[in-house]
């Protein structure tokens, strides 16, 4: 829950470690908004939060005709200062006139009515309408106009009034020039010598000044410094800071600084308003990764390189980073990486370097090569005392790796030529490999395209061959249907005529009248001759005639055999 804080501490934030300083409890405040860690000083003890960041909370103090807003609103804390002026022998701040509502200043509902009465403030807080007469009540006071109840600050003749939103922080000077912070919430004030002044109204969530990592443009956090002009002498002003307001993103953290103290101060909205505490740094909790270029490196052969390496790290105890003199995690890692690479550098000779382009945690050797063991030990110790040496700095090392290397010199450039000499023959045999391989790989290719296309023919054959015997399967069938058919229509036809030949026949036969006999055979004869004409020539078949015509062509037949037997047997 959020409190109103108006105090002269390092971080405001949650009211409870108020409460502990002001019941002179010890307990540690890690719990609330503010996330604090352990301190480190000159003995490397550790410091309870509330002895860092607590001081006076000038709001708990008896102050003098000083009220603060509570659930009466601001015309409650102003009848409090009210009596509490009165009680003082002073004069008070609320006027007694009464409103009508016929004539005169109009002050509408939610306003506050301003008067200077001979340079004191009076304050008209019931809405209506006030006349200028009785002169006597106007003759040594003069209208100032109107307030918003709700306005967030209102200065009037060594009044002040201020009261903020949740969102907002108002930065606000004493008469004694100390300065405190109010937070959600507000006061009335009435200063007898100096003034209270409100410096500025911060937005704690759209700080203006953006914090960002210098190498990785990680954003770390928001700030916002509030200046106070303060005069030095009869001819010179100076600003100076006074406030420091810190908005930290999740994730990220900031580190304080009072004396040979450090704090950790963790993700929120945060103010500093202690001269004696400064803002050692601010830092990211998260993964970091980096390429940094290295100083020139010489080999076991005496040749110089310039190394590209890569660093991923997460920063986890920024105070063991800052307790040993550093802002930044990269400054910690530069120097202890450069001295590892040079000893790794040392004992490798320039051929191997050309050969190990890379001396990272994934490139690691089949063994085949003598040489491969001794590299492989060394990018493990090097990782090994990395992650040792990053430990003692709270840092944690996820992956180093050496990405580039650049050789320098006229040995180098010898060998560079020679180097590059080597590769284009490897070059060459490998495109020469490459072609070869294409080629068999088209002719594998040419196989794979006959195979498919002889069984696609023989698919296609098989295909028309079935059709073949399909067609002839099927013709044999409709001959047979068509066949048996016919057969059947030939017996059904014949029987039909049987059936009717022996039907007239028996109808023939039983005509027993001679001339109706004789009539029949007459109309036979017209038919037949109709039929083959009136010039045929009809032999009858039975009798004298036919009996010799039979007898002669039965001798014919005979002789024609006796001569075919006699030719045979001359043979």
């Amino acid at each position: 829950m959020s409190h109103s804080v108006a105090d002269n501490t390092t971080i405001v934030g949650d009211m409870s470690y108020q409460r502990d300083v002001r019941e002179g409890s010890s307990k540690d405040s890690g719990s609330g908004p503010r996330r604090t860690g352990d301190g480190y000083g000159k003995a490397g003890k550790q410091k309870i939060g509330n002895d860092f960041v607590a001081t006076v909370d000038y709001t708990l103090e008896d102050r003098p005709f000083f009220v603060s807003i509570g659930k009466d609103g601001v015309i409650g804390a102003l009848e409090k200062l009210d009596q509490q002026l009165l009680q003082s022998g002073r004069n008070k701040i609320l006027s007694s006139k009464v409103p009508t509502d016929w004539t005169g200043k109009e002050i509408v509902p939610g306003r506050l009515g301003l008067i200077n009465h001979g340079g004191s403030p009076k304050i008209l807080t019931k809405p209506g309408r006030y006349p200028g007469f009785p002169l006597r009540n106007w003759w040594a006071r003069s209208w100032r106009g109107t307030k918003g109840l709700s306005d967030t600050v209102i200065e009037f003749q060594g009044l002040t009034v201020v009261q903020v939103s949740q969102n907002q922080a108002a930065v606000v000077s004493d008469p004694q020039n100390h300065i405190f912070v109010i937070k959600n919430s507000g006061f009335v004030a009435f200063a007898i010598e100096g003034t209270y002044d409100v410096l500025s109204i911060v937005d704690q969530t759209h700080l203006p000044g953006v914090v960002k990592d210098r190498l990785t443009g990680v954003t770390l956090g928001w700030t916002h410094e509030v200046k106070m002009k303060s005069k030095v002498s009869s001819t010179e002003e100076k600003d100076y800071v006074v406030a420091l307001f810190l908005n930290i993103p999740a994730s990220n953290c900031a580190v304080l600084q009072r004396g040979d103290d450090l704090e950790l101060l963790g993700a929120g909205q945060s103010v500093i308003t202690n001269p004696s505490v400064t803002l050692r740094g601010l830092y990211t909790l998260g993964e970091n990764q980096l390429e940094m270029p290295t100083k020139d490196i010489f080999t076991r052969d005496q040749v110089p390189v310039s190394l590209t390496i890569y660093l991923k790290w997460q920063l986890t105890e920024p105070l063991k980073l800052t307790t040993h003199g550093y802002n930044t995690p990269y400054d910690a890692l530069r120097d202890k990486t450069q001295s590892i690479l040079t000893q790794i550098v040392a004992h490798l000779d320039y051929s191997a370097m050309v050969k190990q382009r890379s001396l990272g945690p994934d490139n690691m050797e089949d063994g085949a090569d003598p040489s491969s063991a001794f590299l492989d030990a060394l990018r493990t110790r090097a990782m090994d005392e990395m992650h040792e040496a990053a430990l003692e700095y709270g840092i944690v090392l996820k992956d180093l790796a050496v990405i580039d290397r650049q050789f320098k010199g006229e040995i180098a450039s010898t060998m560079d030529k020679l180097t590059t000499r080597a590769l284009q023959a490897q070059v060459e045999a490998a495109n020469v490999d490459r072609e070869n391989s294409n080629k068999v790989k088209q002719e594998e290719g040419a196989l794979a395209v006959a195979r498919i296309k002889a069984q696609a023919m023989n698919t296609q054959a098989d295909s028309q061959a079935y059709s073949v015997v399909a067609a002839a399967k099927a013709q044999a069938q409709r001959t047979k249907i068509e066949a048996e058919a016919q057969a059947e229509a030939t017996r059904l036809s014949a029987e039909a005529e049987a059936e009717a030949i022996r039907i007239k026949a028996k109808a023939d036969e039983q005509v027993v009248d001679q001339f109706a006999r004789e009539m029949e055979l007459r109309r036979n004869e017209v038919a037949r001759i109709k039929a083959y004409g009136s010039k045929t020539i009809f032999v009858p078949s039975d009798g004298p005639g036919a009996q010799m015509g039979g007898a002669m062509a039965m001798g014919l037949a005979a002789g024609m055999g006796s001569d075919a037997r006699h030719a045979a047997r001359t043979q």
